[in-house]
């Protein structure tokens, strides 16, 4: 996005629920006036007087069970609290505010629609999109039916729904909400409310946004004048107007104008709000990156820092301004690139980052019993988070669709590990005092992070911003940092091209040139990602990669390091002879820098560990009953995955049709002779080896899995989006006639996340098993993620649609290759592996890459 989107952020308004709103019918005497002082504090900012307000009205009225008046100051104290920036208090609050509502008065009342607005709100704020519409969906829904159309909770419904939009970037959809809500306030509070202000800010913000600058300056600047004037010079929301009408002023560079508008908006944020809030973070950004842009690095950034030690810096104005910082001299080389790997570090939190942190907290909990504890409260905790979501996807729903009975045992099973996770907490703080440190771990800075690496690794760490982007290069003697010129869109745009020549079916595809892989773009990004800190990493055995954004789906070992001769080579073994990166180091991709210290603190030490246990060849229809049969009834070789029917087909109801499924998903004999040859070169025994009907989900959850140091899947991996009512990514095991809860043929990435494993490496020699939860997002965040909270430290997973043949080949060598020689690590194997098969002239279509290389090894790469 343009600059000037991100300057005001924090710009659009949300209509709290108190604007124009009257006591509820039962509110009588003083329960109506405490309400009526405490939404007056609130309105005018002044959280701390209203604070106690609200918690001794809620302590009184739990006393008299009335539940539509706890509803009701409830959620008066968790506006407070989101007020006070404290969203982690105000949102327990809020759903609790929901279920009393819903038991006193129904679930059609129009009465719940300010706490629905709130936890939506909330939602909006924390990025939980897909969360917040359904929540403002329905409040607007139940507004329009128990009000008039024109009734000023409608009106705040309508712009709440837009603020969301255009969040999403739906401004045409955001611009008639605003125009209707506005029209609304006007009649029913007249020009000069400060709903009407709030509805004036927000349509300067669309105009914005859609570059309609001239539009814009007037509702804003009228939107600022009646805050003014109604709320006082100092309130909280005059500040968002004067930080919206500064983002517009610095976007039609009249600076001068606009500097002091961002000064003052900071300066009534910090007087109203206190340092510590996330409004005040937000203009401390802003003003850092106004100074910034106009040349002014040495005035941005005591601003930046402010942002850094309060852990709440924005990487795209803390990273450009910081980097200045050290080109300038205005900070010493090593604080400015420990200050830029912090705020990376904790900025690009992806979710198997996450999950590798709980592995490293259990495994360092030493003993069994800390570590059995420690799991326990991470699977009680994930539970707790899926239950939520559940709840909450329910309350967005209309009446009819409800199921009372289910939400009401969710919400008790909610309590029932609420209480089983407060006496986790307090035996493990009794037995396990270093728990809370462990559990949240601080950044690693560049002098801890050199140990770490052999003397033959170079690391690289990425971060992807609005137009540019930054690399960070550490090897065990050295340390550089370098801009990238691509920013985020580009990047998306440079990587989705890529990919589109990586389909197995283009190596036997003789219609010409389109779609086919571009060396030429290979070659650019390779200059463009590593060139800038090529004189670090080139000459490292072993390369680590840090990603971030776009470039999570990027397969980085298929850049090319030399400008190719032509871009798509005539024939396929043309490929062959290009500059490839593999042919010069082998990668690993990490999902976090902190990772790199968790995966090699904790290498498995128990040595009486079986090798292996795998799960191959299963039976997707009934009919193929034996392996003989599955290979006579398929003579060509499959790729794994599907795309032969329509996702439409295999729909029904509310979830996957698996007798469809079945059908359409092709058997893959040839896994058999694939793990059954690993099997061999790790020494596993029969036993272990699980095909056909008994490579089943029954099997694999009966198994006591954490004995095993390979835990290896060859089959059909199921993206979610590759299948309509698949919801999360899956691997596909046998389907069975009479599908159960324990098993109904389709492991997803929950049921891995339930594993219990021990794991040096996990193989999934599946398709697109790097992919993410759902189409568009982050990769590594689904399988990955389930898998390493499961209990691996290594993963083998691929980028797109295996060849099955070119599977088996690779993995069985990858393995051969590591019983010959293994202290070369599992990232070497994998690299010689592939270069084996690329440079195998026995078949033309063996030099495309999309053949030779699709895996990817996450996770701890080198022989520990």
């Amino acid at each position: 996005m343009t600059r000037h989107r991100m300057a005001s952020a924090a710009g659009l308004a949300l209509a709290i629920t108190t604007l124009l709103a009257t006591p509820a019918p039962a509110q009588k005497g003083d329960l109506a006036a405490q309400g009526a002082r405490i939404n007056a504090l609130n309105q005018a900012g002044k959280y701390a007087e209203a604070l106690p307000l609200a918690q001794a009205m809620v302590a009184s009225l739990e006393k008299a069970n009335d539940g539509r008046e706890l509803s009701a100051a409830l959620n008066n104290l968790g506006q407070v609290h989101a007020g006070q920036g404290r969203d982690d208090l105000a949102e327990p609050i809020y759903k609790r505010a929901i279920a009393l509502m819903e038991k006193s008065l129904g679930l059609d009342t129009g009465l719940i629609a300010p706490e629905l607005n709130n936890l939506a709100a909330l939602y909006q704020r924390q990025g939980r999109f897909t969360e917040a519409e359904p929540l403002f969906r329905r409040a607007l829904a139940v507004s329009e039916k128990s009000l008039s159309r024109e009734h000023p909770d409608v009106g705040r419904a309508l712009n709440n729904l837009a603020t969301l939009y255009v969040k999403q970037e739906r401004f045409a959809d955001a611009e008639s909400l605003f125009r209707r809500a506005l029209a609304i306030y006007q009649k029913a509070a007249g020009p000069e409310h400060p709903a009407v202000a709030t509805v004036l800010n927000n349509i300067g913000q669309v105009d914005r946004d859609l570059n309609r600058d001239a539009d814009a300056e007037a509702p804003i600047k009228r939107s600022l004048a009646i805050r003014e004037k109604v709320l006082g010079s100092e309130h909280p929301d005059v500040a968002r107007s004067l930080n919206n009408l500064a983002g517009l002023y610095e976007h039609q560079q009249r600076h001068a104008d606009a500097e002091p508008l961002y000064r003052r908006a900071l300066a009534i944020r910090e007087l109203a709000l206190g340092a510590d809030h996330p409004d005040v973070a937000t203009s401390t950004s802003n003003l850092a990156h106004f100074l910034q842009a106009t040349g002014r690095t040495a005035d941005a950034l005591p601003f930046a820092q402010k942002t850094l030690a309060a852990n709440r810096a924005r990487l795209r104005v803390a990273l450009p301004i910081l980097f200045a910082a050290r080109q300038q001299s205005l900070l010493a080389n090593d604080g400015a690139l420990d200050d830029a790997l912090g705020a990376i570090q904790r900025g690009q939190q992806s979710s198997a980052a996450s999950a590798v942190n709980k592995l490293a907290v259990r495994l360092a909990a030493g003993s069994d019993r800390l570590a059995e504890l420690v799991r326990s409260d991470q699977d009680l905790a994930a539970e707790s988070d899926a239950l939520d979501k559940a709840i909450i996807a329910a309350v967005s729903k209309q009446p009819a669709q409800r199921d009372a009975a289910a939400e009401q045992r969710s919400r008790a099973r909610l309590a029932a590990i609420a209480s089983a996770r407060n006496g986790l907490q307090k035996t493990l703080a009794v037995e396990f005092p270093d728990y809370a440190s462990l559990s949240n771990p601080q950044p690693l800075t560049v002098k801890e992070i050199q140990p770490l690496l052999s003397a033959d690794e170079a690391m690289v760490i990425y971060s992807v911003v609005d137009n540019e982007s930054y690399v960070v290069a550490i090897r065990r003697d050295a340390v550089d940092w370098k801009k990238i010129s691509l920013g985020a869109d580009a990047l998306a745009q440079k990587v989705a091209a890529f990919r589109r020549g990586l389909d197995v079916g283009k190596a036997r595809d003789a219609s010409g040139k389109s779609g086919l892989f571009d060396l030429a773009l290979a070659s650019e990004l390779y200059a463009a990602l590593l060139g800038p800190v090529e004189a670090l990493t080139k000459d490292k055995r072993s390369l680590l990669v840090v990603p971030s954004a776009a470039l999570t789906a990027l397969p980085f070992h298929l850049l090319v390091t030399e400008k190719p001769q032509v871009a798509i080579p005539d024939r396929p073994e043309g490929y062959r002879d290009a500059a490839w990166l593999l042919r010069r180091q082998a990668v690993s991709v990490l999902p976090s820098v902190i990772s790199l210290k968790s995966l090699r603190a904790f290498a498995r030490r128990d040595r009486g560990v079986k090798p292996m246990t795998g799960f191959g060849d299963p039976v997707f229809s009934p009919a193929a009953e034996g392996p003989g049969d599955r290979r006579a009834a398929n003579g060509k070789v499959a790729a794994r995955s599907i795309a032969t029917i329509a996702y439409a087909e295999f729909w029904r109801g509310a979830g996957v049709d698996r007798a469809r499924l079945a059908q359409a998903l092709p058997q893959l004999p040839d896994t058999a002779d694939e793990l059954n040859a690993v099997a061999r070169d790790v020494g596993a025994a029969a036993a272990d080896i699980h095909l056909g009907r008994d490579a089943s989900e029954t099997t694999l959850k009966r198994a006591a899995l954490a004995q095993y140091g390979i835990i290896y899947f060859a089959t059909h991996g199921l993206v979610a989006g590759d299948v309509k009512g698949l919801g999360e990514p899956s691997l596909a095991l046998s389907i069975p006639d009479q599908p159960s809860e324990l098993d109904d043929g389709l492991l997803t990435a929950s049921e891995v996340a339930q594993l219990k494993l021990n794991a040096d490496w996990v193989v999934l020699s599946a398709c697109n098993t790097i992919a993410g939860d759902k189409p568009g997002a982050e990769a590594l965040s689904g399988l990955a993620r389930s898998f390493f909270y499961a209990g691996a430290r290594a993963l083998l997973v691929s980028h797109w649609a295996v060849d099955s043949e070119a599977a088996t080949r690779l993995t069985t060598s990858t393995f051969e290759l590591l019983k010959n020689e293994p202290k070369i690590g599992r990232a070497e194997a994998l690299r010689r592996a592939m270069l084996a098969y690329l440079d195998d002239a026995s078949s033309p279509r063996n030099a495309y890459p999309a053949m030779w290389g699709p895996f990817a090894l996450i996770g701890e790469g080198e022989a520990r």
